[in-house]
């Protein structure tokens, strides 16, 4: 993915943007000659200053762009990828309310189903709407007067600026949903609490420990990001929400175990006697072990779809396989390959790859990075 590239401004950028998009559109589906339709944009464009998808084009470039997102390894599937168009929604509350929707659809009591919904794209006339959210699910974060955080600091500047706009503030644990912050065209953002039946949890026990379930500590079933742009033939759609599933991983060695996170390496390692005087003990290796083998029991034993870094790999060269089979070059960014954990253990950790951007793309705006952080002015 390119984090910090634009879709194209003027109709010559655009235009040419969209003949690429259709030609590969039309070729890979096998659909004839792109000269008509690629005419068809032209006069579109010069009329209106930009153009509309086809259904069949925005289910096509949405699954394009995840088979183009350089930072997943989860790109086995991404021709099974569900589109919701929703294109005609821009008001904050109906954003909103179709956001909640495509967590249950997603959901499916665990049977995670990969699923993109899509709003309405910006244009000459009117921007589309934007989620503020990282993801459309995702714990707030409640600055301490000692300076910590209660919850996870990531989102502690949403959290706070979502107390701005009036949200009055969960219960003060440290896995309070937050709620979702939109913003319609010229509008102040607005805040929506999620039903709590559009928010799976999965409460982390161990297979071996009976005391880790005391702990607390849980995780939300459905990674869906809400914050990046989909562009597809130089058209931006700042509000499209889209998930996979979890690789466990995500949230053993990264959510709950960084340091700018949860943190809770040494508290683990605490628990389990571990001796943490010296990292030559390996305590923090033992103890995130630990944490991804709880993921993994506790999603299992829910029933709840989640899948592990070593099965992941490997399915990550199949779908090299498949791509170069069929002439398709597959970009991809090895520092987000390679797993967080026990990397030279599985087979994406031998291997280099071609960091090469293609679009379509989900792309990361910097404004978007901001308002996720809550720093944008209100």
């Amino acid at each position: 993915m390119a984090p910090h590239r634009r879709a194209p401004q003027s109709p010559h950028d655009l235009l040419r943007a969209a003949a690429e998009f259709i030609t590969l559109h039309r070729t890979e589906e096998r659909l004839g000659d792109p000269g008509r339709r690629i005419n068809a944009v032209r006069a579109e464009i010069a009329d209106t200053g930009t153009y509309r998808h086809t259904t069949r084009e925005l289910v096509f470039g949405a699954r394009v762009a995840w088979r183009n997102a350089n930072r997943c390894i989860g790109r086995l599937y991404w021709n099974s990828l569900s589109v919701r168009d929703r294109r005609d929604v821009r008001d904050a509350g109906e954003v909103a309310e179709a956001s909640a929707d495509h967590l249950r659809e997603a959901t499916r009591d665990g049977r995670i189903r990969s699923l993109i919904t899509v709003f309405a794209p910006d244009t000459p006339e009117r921007p589309g709407p934007r989620i503020w959210n990282e993801q459309l699910i995702r714990y707030a974060g409640y600055p301490r007067p000692d300076g910590g955080v209660t919850g996870d600091p990531r989102n502690a500047g949403l959290t706070v600026a979502a107390r701005r706009l009036g949200w009055p503030g969960g219960p003060g644990t440290h896995f309070d949903v937050l709620p979702l912050v939109i913003q319609d065209t010229g509008a102040e953002p607005r805040w929506f609490a999620l039903p709590e039946d559009a928010v799976l949890e999965v409460e982390l026990g161990h297979p071996d420990y009976t005391w880790w379930h005391a702990l607390g500590l849980r995780w939300h079933a459905v990674p869906a990001i809400s914050n990046m742009c989909l562009e597809i033939g130089g058209v931006c759609y700042p509000a499209a929400p889209f998930n996979g599933w979890y690789m466990g991983t995500e949230i053993g060695a990264r959510n709950l175990a960084d340091t700018d996170r949860y943190d809770l390496l040494p508290f683990i390692a605490g628990r389990l006697g571990l001796d943490t005087r010296t990292d030559r003990s390996l305590w923090k290796d033992r103890a995130l072990v630990e944490l991804n083998r709880s993921v993994l029991h506790s999603f299992d034993r829910a029933g709840v779809t989640v899948t592990d870094h070593h099965t992941e790999s490997r399915r990550f060269l199949t779908h090299l396989g498949r791509e170069e089979s069929k002439g398709r070059p597959v970009g991809a960014d090895w520092s987000w390959i390679v797993p967080p954990i026990s990397g030279s253990a599985t087979p994406v950790f031998h291997r280099t790859f071609d960091t090469v951007e293609r679009t379509p793309a989900y792309v990361h705006h910097p404004e978007a990075l901001e308002r996720a952080r809550g720093v944008t002015p209100l």
